[in-house]
């Protein structure tokens, strides 16, 4: 539990650090985006001084300057207005192009008034300076209107574009860790399973063997029938295990008869203090399944309800129902129930609240429902003090 919540800490703080770096990300691409603007407003400053010489000159100025000026501009989108409204003049503009030049003009005075009405202008009184008002009637000017340059649109969108690149690129490292981190998982599983059904086998075969002999010696014993029970139990767990990895082939199955032999079994092994219960609707369920796989699943799931009681009096239920085109199994407890922060991580392997528990036994039956019979299985409920309660859904199929 406390690996578990490590965890989720480092998960925590990893998006806390992806966001601080999203967050420093734009506020630099903030500033370096206003300073380029500025730039380019003083730029245009010095460009519309450049317009306001040419017009005011007459046969005696030296425009070399002035026209330096004016041609240098290559990357400013501007469109000079008169006091009118209609374009004089326009440079740097893209799609502007129109049947003829007085088309073209008119599409820039459209164009140039909205860059005016959204404040994009230099005010140039002729006969006075950038930016001066003049009161004298009949004063002529023109408005220099101008958008931002390529460059800095470009750049204004390279901080979205460069974090979605990061974000796509971070999904990607994730699932991909994910993805060999299960593989991983799956080996070990498939490696444990294996090897545990081998080790199994040995004294499997030879308590068989003393089995018949106890047959023999003492054909009247009661308890040898019992203890012949145990031993074949030893036999399908141990297949069981040899079935991980592998996928056996699902054939159709009685629901009823594979949860009736599962909780015969339980019941005779259980302390009397625990009462079990069985729900299930008259008409038998046929269902594709491999049942001793299954039969681990709800085995599993019992136990795990009977030790939630912690030795007090308490009740199982296993409810069973057809829904249409898919069976419900659920099977709930009466015992101490799971915290809410822990009921997503309870499939987790290694995860488990006992004192001596491994953590696999809900992780396998995850695996079991899902993958080898391509159903769900998650906690529908779980309150401290009252019980839990878990359901599968199982694909009924043809």
């Amino acid at each position: 539990m406390q690996w578990t919540d490590r965890i989720r800490q480092m998960k925590i703080l990893l998006v806390a650090a992806a966001v601080m770096i999203a967050v420093a990300s734009l506020l630099v691409s903030h500033f370096l985006i206003r300073d380029l603007a500025s730039e380019e407003r003083h730029r245009m400053e010095v460009w519309a001084e450049a317009m306001r010489s040419l017009n005011m000159a007459d046969e005696n100025t030296d425009l070399n300057l002035v026209l330096k000026v004016i041609n240098e501009n290559n990357t400013i989108p501007v469109i000079v207005l008169d006091s009118k409204g209609e374009a004089q003049t326009f440079r740097n503009v893209v799609g502007l192009e129109g049947v003829d030049d007085l088309d073209s003009l008119k599409k820039a005075s459209k164009l140039g008034r909205e860059w005016l009405e959204a404040g994009n202008n230099i005010k140039i009184e002729l006969g006075g300076k950038v930016g001066e008002t003049s009161n004298a009637v009949g004063h002529d000017y023109i408005q220099v209107c101008y958008d931002e340059s390529l460059m800095l649109k470009r750049l204004a969108v390279y901080p979205i574009v460069q974090l979605g690149v990061v974000m796509v690129f971070v999904v990607v490292a994730i699932f991909a860790l994910l993805t060999s981190k299960r593989a991983e998982q799956n080996k070990i599983w498939v490696g444990l399973s294996k090897e545990t059904a081998h080790q199994l086998g040995t004294p499997i075969s030879s308590l068989m063997a003393w089995m018949e002999i106890l047959k023999e010696s003492y054909p009247e014993d009661a308890l040898i029938p019992e203890m012949d029970k145990d031993v074949k139990r030893l036999q399908l767990i141990a297949d069981r295990f040899s079935k991980i990895g592998s996928l056996p082939e699902p054939v159709p199955a009685s629901l009823h008869n594979v949860l009736d032999h599962v909780m015969d079994y339980m019941v005779r092994r259980t302390s009397n203090k625990v009462k079990i219960v069985k729900i299930m609707p008259k008409d038998n369920i046929i269902i594709k399944l491999n049942a001793s796989l299954f039969e681990w699943v709800i085995e599993n799931l019992a136990k795990n309800a009977i030790d939630a009681m912690g030795g007090v009096p308490g009740t199982v239920t296993l409810r069973v129902e057809d829904a249409g085109e898919k069976a419900v199994i659920e099977v709930s407890d009466t015992g101490r129930g799971i915290r809410r922060k822990d009921v997503g991580n309870v499939f987790r392997p290694g995860f488990t609240t006992k004192e001596r528990g491994w953590g696999l036994g809900l992780s396998l039956a995850k695996r079991i429902v899902e993958e080898y019979h391509h159903g769900k299985i998650w906690v529908k409920s779980s309150e401290l003090g009252k019980g839990t309660t878990f359901r599968i859904e199982l694909p009924k199929g043809e």
